[in-house]
Formats: structure tokens, sequence, C-alpha cells
């Protein structure tokens, strides 16, 4: 490995070594009251590389691997942009992490080394080319879930991590016998040569994808990838996980998992997938993936009492919607609108990032107070928390995508690609879908302002979890009225896969 290939690995490593330099710290000093602080302000050190490797590519420098990473990684402004979303997105679960690692002081320091680690793979994730990378990225970023979900170890918990251990296992096994497929039919691991081999083999136009093998490999591929992005069917995990899981993994689970996953999902298809006859295959595979994921999502969480579960079940339904855009691919053609589909994806993950962990950073608050994440502990928050109140209101009509939040500039964006693509069926259900979520979403704030509260002491948030709250609730509000820097970063981000 060359100097420059650890300059590109360098947000990667940073985090890491961070993870392992708080294992090693812990050993030698007793106040775990500066892990927190310290697993925050040490995310400046990726955050850095990262802003180093952008300006190198607005500079026109040659970011090209030259040693071992060459055919596996790659640093473009596609995976910069996961980069910056996924440290952000940390250094806020951090911040609202302190109150379930005190719990186990022990092994406080292990908690939030896990947490880095898993970002650290999710940012591999974000870069890599190859197949057998991105298998190994995906492990590196499941496994500490898996005990960060059984972190508590109560009951609940201890069901949470082990459900998520076996069932992304599975998922695994899915997913690596699709990409064994794809190997078989085309020889190839890289995605770039995958795709090159796929033309150069011909495919039979009588067959859905030319070949059952590779229409097999794909459908494997995308449930492996599916249990990833918690999208119908593959959703059968994330209510129990969401509700066992310490809430700040949870909200890590529902945010930084998520954007992982569509990182890999359009890389996997857009490059390794490009031919025009493909493209339209796959594309009706999300297309009819996201209408059903909209519709059960928000379906079933109208039933649903605990807010954790109502929020597992509404990132099921915002899995629905992400996938608008990469149905949308339809319209790659060198067109002015080609970029809208993949563009709005990573819009909408952006401010889907903001809302749901302004959601969470709320619910924190109110949970370690009343001690309960069901839904009646909210009741008079409005009362005993006005501002609490508010952001978390704030947040609910965000997700439900009405104005002047960035959940409905997103929502506008999304469907008006697949407008774009011909597919308006598929945004009236996704409009039809927003109305219906409008339900459980209000009756949240319903409870907070009309209900009569349990207890009036009032709720103070601890200050990390109200600085998050605050940062995440000003996102929601910024990019709500000004979404064009995010807009122009999420087209510069997908101009590379185009």
């Amino acid at each position: 490995m060359t100097s420059h290939d650890i300059y590109l690995l360098s947000p990667e490593l940073a985090t890491a070594g961070l993870a392992g330099l708080l294992l090693l710290v812990d050993l030698v000093i007793r106040r775990k009251g500066w892990l927190a602080p310290a697993a925050v302000l040490g995310l400046a050190a990726p955050l850095a590389f990262t802003i180093l490797l952008w300006l190198d590519l607005d500079a026109g420098r040659s970011l090209a691997s030259d040693g071992i990473l060459s055919e596996s990684f790659v640093v473009d402004r596609f995976s910069l942009f996961f980069k910056f979303l996924l440290i952000g997105s940390a250094a806020v679960v951090m911040l609202m992490s302190g109150g379930y690692a005190r719990q186990v002081q022990r092994f406080e320091s292990a908690f939030y080394a896990l947490a880095l680690f898993s970002t650290s793979g999710m940012m591999l994730l974000a870069s890599s080319v190859e197949l057998v990378t991105i298998y190994v990225s995906l492990e590196l970023t499941a496994l500490p879930i898996a005990a960060l979900a059984a972190f508590l170890a109560d009951g609940r918990s201890s069901e949470s991590g082990l459900k998520f251990l076996i069932l992304s296992g599975i998922s695994s096994a899915l997913l690596l016998y699709g990409m064994v497929l794809v190997y078989g039919f085309t020889g190839a691991t890289v995605l770039s040569e995958v795709g090159a081999r796929i033309v150069d083999i011909g495919l039979d136009d009588g067959l859905p994808f030319g070949s059952y093998a590779l229409l097999f490999g794909v459908v494997l591929i995308i449930a492996g990838f599916g249990f990833k992005i918690t999208a119908f069917p593959f959703q059968m995990w994330a209510p129990d996980v969401y509700e066992g899981a310490p809430t700040s993994i949870t909200a890590f689970l529902s945010v930084a998992s998520k954007a992982a996953g569509f990182a890999v999902i359009m890389r996997v298809f857009y490059v390794a997938f490009p031919i025009e006859a493909l493209a339209i295959e796959w594309s009706a595979i999300f297309a009819a993936l996201a209408a059903l994921s909209m519709t059960v999502g928000n379906l079933v969480a109208i039933a649903q009492s605990n807010i954790k579960r109502m929020l597992a079940y509404s990132t099921i339904a915002h899995a629905g919607y992400l996938m608008v855009g990469l149905a949308a691919a339809a319209v790659r053609v060198e067109t002015p609108q080609a970029d809208v589909g993949p563009s709005g994806s990573l819009f909408y993950l952006g401010g889907y990032a903001v809302t749901n962990l302004a959601a969470f950073a709320a619910v924190v608050a109110v949970s370690r107070r009343t001690g309960t994440d069901e839904l009646g502990s909210f009741a008079g928050l409005g009362r005993r928390a006005p501002l609490l109140a508010a952001a978390l209101a704030f947040a609910m009509v965000s997700l439900t995508g009405a104005p002047p939040t960035v959940g409905f500039m997103a929502k506008i964006y999304i469907f008006g690609a697949a407008v774009n693509a011909g597919l308006a069926w598929l945004a009236i259900v996704g409009v039809l879908n927003s109305v219906v979520s409008a339900y459980y979403y209000l009756r949240v704030v319903r409870v907070m302002v009309l209900s009569a509260p349990r207890d009036e002491t009032p709720i103070r948030p601890p200050l990390p979890v109200g600085l998050a709250l605050f940062i995440t609730t000003a996102g929601v509000l910024a990019f709500g009225v000004y979404p064009a820097p995010l807009i122009q970063f999420a087209r510069a981000a997908v101009s590379v896969l185009l």
C-alpha cells in the first residue's frame, strides 16, 4: 500500500483510529465523562480529511489509487457525499448516547468504539467498487451494530441484538450468493468490469435481464441490500430491533445504516448494470418495491402505540420514498434531467437524516425522563417542555412532508423525478401515502398538545442531547427554506455515476 492509498483511506483510518484510541486511553483513565466529548470532537479528524479530499477533487488533482486499492476502492464526489453524511450522523448519535453508555459504565468506551468502527465500515462501503470489498465492508458495518443493539443487556435489548445478528447473517448469505451468480456469469468482481462483460457476452432479448442466471443474481442482491435499507418485504427485523436497541443506536440504524445501504445500491446498479435495457428492468423492480414499502410501512405504523416501533415502520415507508429515485433510473439519457432521479434520492437522504435524528433526539430526552417509549408518555409535553415539544412536532411535520420543512422539498423533488421518468402512478402512490402518514405523525403532535400530562414535572434534556436537537432542527428548517446548497451537493455527487 502506498502513501497515496493511505491518504485516500484517511477518513476511514481516522475514524477507526479514534475508536481504537478511545479503547486504549480508557484503560488508564478512570473518569468516564470525557468519552462522549472526545468521540464527538475526535470526528473532526475524519471530517478534515474528507474536506481535503473534496478540495483536491475541486482542484482537479487525481485521486486514483496507484496501489492495491486501484480496483476495489474509489474516492469521488459520490463517496465523499456519504462520508460527510455519515460523519455528521455519527457525531449527532454520539451526543445522544451519553445516558445509554453510562448505564454500562465498564463498557462505555466500547459503546462509542463500536459505533465508530461501524461508521468506518459504512464509509468504506460508500467507496467500494468491487464485490468482495463491498461484502467485507458490509460485515464491518453490521457486526458492531448487532453488539450495540444488545448493549443494554436486558431482555428486549438482547433479543434485539440476536435478531439483528441472525437476520443480518441470512441477508448477507443471500447477497453473497447473488454476487457469486453475477461473478459466475461475467467472470468479474469489479463493478465496471461486470458491466463491460455483460455487454461483451450479449443478452437474450427474450429473457428477463437477458439471462436467468443474471436475473437470479440481481434478485438475490436486491434481497440482501433490501435488508440493509429496511425495504418491504425484507423489513421483518426492524420493529423489534428498533424497539429493543438503545434509542441512539436506533437513530444510527435508521439514518446512517440506511444511507450506507443506498450508497452501495446506487453504486452497484448504476455501474455494474448500466445498460439501458437492464436499467429499465431493475428500475421496474425498485418501483414495485417502493410502492409496497411506502404502503405497508405507513399502514402498519398507524396501529403502533410505541413511538420507536412507529418510527421503525415509518423508516420502512421512507425506504420506499427513497427507492422512487432509484426507480426513476430510466431517465438515464443525455438530457438536462438525467440526474433528477439519483440526485433526488441523495437530497432526500440528507433531509431525512436531519429530520429523523431530530425526532430521535427528542425521543431520547423524553424516554430518559419517563423511562418508557410509549406514546402516552408524550402526553402534555407541550406544557412540560414547550421547546422540546415544538422541535419534535416540527420533525413530525417534516416526516409528513409539509412546508416549510426539508421533508416537503425532498418529496417535491423526488416525486417530480418519478413524473419525469414516466412513473406518474408511483408519484401518486407516494402522495397518497404521505397523506396516510399524516395521521400517525400528527397524532404525536395531538398527544403532546391536547392530552393531559401524567406528570407535571418539567423535562429538561441534557446539554448534549439539547445540542443535537438544536443542530438537527435547524437543519430541517434551513434546508426546507433554502434547499439549493444540498441539491447542488447531491447533483455534484451523482454526476460521477451518470
